[in-house]
């Protein structure tokens, strides 16, 4: 587990969530820059996040009629 600073445990104590668990979800739903914004933290900060606590982002393009399935390993 990577070691978090003062600024995340912060932002984890505020929404009382791990970020591990709330930084996917957040940008999943309303996308980085709007997730920087909400959480306080710049665009850099929220990357460098990502980055350090191993989640990675990927944009997809489907064509119509296509479906995206995400799995998780357990």
């Amino acid at each position: 587990m990577a070691r978090k600073t003062k600024l995340m445990q912060r932002v984890e104590k505020e929404h009382s969530r791990p970020l591990e668990r709330l930084l996917p979800e957040k940008v999943n739903e309303i996308g980085l820059s709007a997730t920087a914004e909400e959480l306080g933290v710049s665009k850099a900060t929220l990357g460098y996040w990502l980055l350090k606590l191993g989640i990675s982002v990927r944009r997809v393009a489907l064509a119509p009629g296509e479906t995206l399935e995400v799995k998780r390993i357990s």
